[in-house]
C-alpha cells in the first residue's frame, strides 16, 4: 500500500471518529435538553396536580334517609319540632331534640333505627340550643332551665368500634334558677364559655333576665360549684321575636321585627345597650338570625333570600357593627346553619333550595333544589363531611365534599374584609392559636415581598455588577483582569445561608446602630469616587504614569476604605447633632416612617451581593466579546473611548447585558435563605427600605414543614410554587424575546 493510501485510510478512519463523536455529542445534548424540558413539564404538571383540588366546586350527593315515624312507633308521645339535630364524628349516629323536652339518637348503619332516647319528664315553655356548644337548653314553667348535652363513647371491643350514645347535664341535673321570681321563661337564649354559663331569657310578664352561672371547683370535693347573678336587661323592646347570645359572653342581640338590639354583657353588673341597628334588606323582612362559627359575625336572613354578613369594626375610635357583605338564594330562607369551626354556612329556602356559602371569598360553593317539602330542620357534622335535613317527618343524609372552601380566586388575589378588620385587605396568616380562625390566604402580600426583595437587591447590584462588568472587560488590564475575574464568579459559590446569617445577626444590627453612618456612605461613597476621578483627571501626566494603564483602580481601594470608616466614624456624632441621639425615633415619631430591624435595606445588599456575580460574569463576557474591529474602527474615526464605548460597545453588548440583568432578577426572585433570615418575615405591603416583608420562596420554606398535608394551607403553599413557576417563566420569555430583538437590531455593527 502506497504511503499515499495510507493517507487516505488514515484520514477516512480520522473523520469516521470525528464524525461518531459529533454524534454521541449531539445525541447526548439533544437528549439532555429534552430530559431538561420534561422535567420542567413534570414539575409544572405536578404543582397544577396539587393546586387543581382547591378550586373544585362543592359537592353533595344524598345518602340514606328514614323517617322518624317509623322508628317511633309503638310510643305515645308526638314527635314535637326539632330544636337541635346533628350527627356525631363517624356519621353514624344521628341526634335530635325537640321541643317538648325528648332526646333521640338513631343508628344509619341500621336504617335508621332509634337506639336510645331520653325525656327530662318536665314542663317546658322555651327552649333555646347553641350549635357551637352542641347544647340545648329548656325552660320550664317555674323560671328554670335544664342544659342538655349529647356525648359520645367510642370503644373498641374485640377491635370492633362501637359508639355508645349518651345525654349530659353539663351544669348538673337539678334545674337552675334563671328568674328568681319564678315566672315561666317565653323566650331563651344560653351559651357557655369553660364552666361558665350565660342565659337569657323573657318572662312571661315580658321582663328580659340575664343570669350568669360562674363556674368554680371545689378544692376539698373536686365538684364544680356555680353560684349565679341575675339582672333584668335595660331597653329591652316589648315584642322581641328572637334573642341570641354570642359564644364569647360578649353580645346578646334581640330581634325586634327588623330591628336587632346590642346589648354589651361583658360585665353582667353593667349591662348597657349599645346601639339599636336596622339590618333587614332593603325592601325585605328578617327570618331569622343565625351566628358564624366563632360568633364574631352575625348572619342576617330575610324573606326576599338575602343573608348579610355583620361583625364589629373599630371605627373613630370606637367599635360598632357594621353591614360586611350579602349573599342571595331563591326565596325566602326558611332555614340557615353554620359549618363547625369554618367560616360557611348553609340556607334552605322557600322554594327547596339547598346552598352552600363562605364568608371569606364572598362565594357560593354549591346550589341545587334538594328539598321536595320544607325544611323544619338543617345540621352539618362536626367535620363537615354530612348533611342533615328534615323535611315533615323525613331525616335526609348527604355526602359533602367540599375540603377547601376558603380558597378562592377572590381571597387569593383581591381585597378581604376579615372578622375584625376595620376594612378589606390583603392579608396572609395561615394558622392561629384558635379553633374559630379565619384563614387569611392572599398570595399578594407575599407576591408583593417577592417583586420588592428583587427590586431593593437589584437596586444594589445592578449598578456596581455592570459598570464594574464594563471597566473590567473594557479598561482593565488583562493581567488583573485575570485576577479580578475568577474572584468575583468565586464569590458566586458562598453559600447563602452564610450570607442570610450575616445579614441576620450582624449587618442589620450594624445599620440599625450606625442609620445615618450607612446614609452618609451611600451618598459619600459615589460622591468621593467622582472627586476622585475629576482629581485625576486633572493631574499632571507625569504623575499619572506612575500608575501603570488598566491599574488605575486601585488607587480607589484606600478611598472606599476611607469613606466607609469616615461615614461610621461620624454616624454617633451626626446622630447626636442632627436626631436628638435617635435617628430611629425621629424616623418613627417625626417623619412617620417605621422602621424594623430586619429591613428591605438590608436585604437589598445581602441578596445583591449574593446577585452580583451572576450579573458581573455574564454582562463582562458580553462586552469583552465586542469585537475588536468594531472598537478599533470607532477610535480610527476620531471617537473618543467613551463615545465608543456608549454608542458601540454598550449597544454590541446590550443583549448579553441585559439578559444578565434578567438572570440576575431571577435569581433575586427564587431566592430563599437570605430572604428568609433578613426579612423578618413580615407579610406586610409596603413600599418602605425600613420595612421587612415575607416572599414566596421564603415562605414556603417557613410553613411548609408545619402544614397537613393536602390541607387548603398546604395547596396554597404549592399554589405559590406555581406562582412563583409562573414569575420566572415570564421573566425568562420577557428576557428572551427582548434579547433576540437587541441581537436581531445590533448583529449588523
Amino acid at each position: 500500500m502506497s504511503t499515499q493510501t495510507q493517507a487516505q485510510a488514515l484520514a477516512l478512519s480520522g473523520s469516521r471518529k470525528r464524525w461518531l463523536k459529533d454524534r454521541i455529542a449531539q445525541i447526548g445534548v439533544t437528549t439532555g435538553g429534552i430530559l431538561v424540558l420534561v422535567t420542567l413539564l413534570l414539575i409544572f404538571l405536578y404543582l397544577l396536580y396539587v393546586v387543581k383540588p382547591i378550586f373544585d366546586s362543592a359537592r353533595v350527593e344524598p345518602g340514606a334517609e328514614f323517617s322518624l315515624q317509623e322508628r317511633s312507633a309503638g310510643t305515645s308521645r308526638e314527635l314535637g319540632e326539632t330544636v337541635l339535630l346533628g350527627v356525631e364524628e363517624q356519621n353514624e349516629l344521628v341526634y335530635r331534640f325537640n321541643d317538648q323536652g325528648d332526646v333521640d339518637f338513631y343508628s344509619l348503619p341500621q336504617q335508621g333505627k332509634r337506639v336510645h332516647s331520653l325525656n327530662i319528664d318536665r314542663e317546658v315553655t322555651s327552649v333555646a340550643r347553641s350549635i357551637s356548644h352542641n347544647m340545648v337548653a329548656y325552660g320550664l314553667i317555674d323560671g328554670t332551665i335544664m342544659v342538655l348535652t349529647p356525648k359520645f363513647n367510642v370503644s373498641y371491643p374485640d377491635n370492633i368500634r362501637t359508639i355508645d350514645p349518651q345525654v349530659t347535664f353539663p351544669f348538673g341535673e337539678q334545674p337552675l334558677v334563671v328568674d328568681e321570681a319564678g315566672q315561666s321563661l317565653t323566650q331563651l337564649s344560653v351559651t357557655s364559655q369553660g364552666q361558665d354559663l350565660l342565659v337569657a331569657g323573657i318572662t312571661e310578664s315580658g321582663r328580659g333576665v340575664l343570669t350568669r352561672f360562674a363556674g368554680k371547683e371545689n378544692f376539698m370535693t373536686g365538684e364544680v360549684e356555680l353560684s349565679s347573678t341575675q339582672v333584668e336587661i335595660p331597653g329591652l323592646p316589648s315584642d322581641v321575636d328572637q334573642l341570641l347570645l354570642t359564644p364569647n359572653l360578649r353580645f346578646l342581640f334581640a330581634r325586634s321585627k327588623n330591628e336587632v338590639y346590642v346589648f354589651d354583657v361583658r360585665n353582667i353588673n353593667k349591662v348597657a345597650l349599645r346601639n339599636v341597628l336596622t339590618m333587614n334588606a332593603k325592601g325585605a323582612n328578617i327570618t331569622t338570625l343565625s351566628l358564624l362559627s366563632g360568633g364574631n359575625s352575625i348572619l342576617v336572613a330575610n324573606d326576599n333570600g338575602k343573608i348579610s354578613q355583620w361583625f364589629e369594626v373599630a371605627r373613630d375610635g370606637k367599635r360598632e357593627f357594621i353591614f360586611i357583605r350579602d349573599f342571595a338564594t331563591q326565596g325566602a330562607v326558611t332555614q340557615i346553619t353554620s359549618e363547625i369551626n369554618r367560616k360557611g354556612f348553609i340556607t334552605t329556602s322557600s322554594t327547596g333550595s339547598l346552598d352552600i356559602f363562605h364568608t371569606t371569598g364572598g362565594s357560593r360553593l354549591f346550589s341545587a333544589p334538594l328539598a321536595e317539602s320544607p325544611v323544619s330542620a338543617l345540621a352539618m357534622s362536626p367535620r363537615n363531611s354530612m348533611l342533615l335535613m328534615q323535611s315533615g317527618d323525613t331525616v335526609s343524609t348527604f355526602y359533602v365534599e367540599n375540603e377547601h372552601p376558603e380558597v378562592t380566586w377572590r381571597a387569593l388575589w383581591t381585597k378581604v374584609w376579615y372578622e375584625g378588620y376595620p376594612e378589606p385587605q390583603y392579608v396572609w396568616q395561615s394558622t392561629s392559636g384558635s379553633s374559630d380562625f379565619e384563614s387569611k390566604l392572599s398570595l399578594v402580600p407575599i407576591s408583593f415581598g417577592t417583586l420588592k426583595a428583587a427590586f431593593y437587591a437589584l437596586l444594589f447590584a445592578i449598578p456596581i455588577a455592570i459598570a464594574g462588568a464594563v471597566y473590567t472587560a473594557y479598561f482593565m488590564s488583562s493581567g488583573l483582569r485575570k485576577v479580578v475575574k475568577p474572584t468575583v464568579e468565586i464569590m458566586e459559590a458562598l453559600p447563602t445561608v452564610i450570607l442570610g446569617f450575616l445579614a441576620g445577626l450582624w449587618l442589620a444590627p450594624l445599620i440599625e446602630g450606625h442609620l445615618p453612618g450607612m446614609v452618609i456612605l451611600l451618598v459619600m461613597l459615589p460622591v468621593s469616587i467622582l472627586v476622585m476621578a475629576f482629581a485625576w483627571h486633572h493631574l499632571p501626566k507625569s504623575l499619572r504614569n506612575w500608575v501603570p494603564e488598566g491599574w488605575q483602580c486601585i488607587i480607589l481601594l484606600p478611598l472606599v476604605i476611607l469613606v466607609g470608616w469616615s461615614s461610621f466614624a461620624l454616624s454617633p456624632w451626626v446622630e447626636d447633632v442632627l436626631f436628638g441621639g435617635d435617628a430611629r425615633g425621629f424616623l418613627t415619631n417625626e417623619l412617620g416612617i417605621g422602621f424594623d430591624q430586619r429591613n428591605s435595606l438590608v436585604v437589598g445588599i445581602a441578596m445583591g451581593f449574593a446577585v452580583i456575580p451572576t450579573i458581573f460574569s455574564i454582562a463582562e463576557d458580553a462586552v469583552f466579546s465586542v469585537p475588536r474591529h468594531l472598537t478599533n474602527g470607532s477610535l480610527a474615526l476620531g471617537a473618543t473611548t467613551w463615545q465608543t464605548l456608549t454608542r458601540v460597545v454598550m449597544l454590541t453588548a446590550s443583549p448579553g447585558i441585559f439578559s444578565a440583568v434578567m438572570m440576575g432578577l431571577g435569581r433575586a426572585v427564587g431566592e430563599t435563605m437570605i430572604v428568609l433570615m433578613a426579612t423578618g418575615n413580615t407579610p406586610v405591603m409596603d413600599l418602605s427600605i425600613f420595612s421587612g416583608m415575607r416572599t414566596l420562596a421564603a415562605n414556603i420554606a417557613v410553613e411548609m414543614p408545619e402544614a397537613e398535608v393536602n390541607s387548603s394551607h398546604y395547596r396554597v403553599l404549592f399554589l405559590a410554587a406555581f406562582v412563583l413557576f409562573i414569575f420566572t417563566f415570564m421573566f425568562n420569555t420577557v428576557a428572551e424575546f427582548v434579547r433576540q430583538r437587541l441581537r436581531d437590531k445590533y448583529s449588523s455593527m
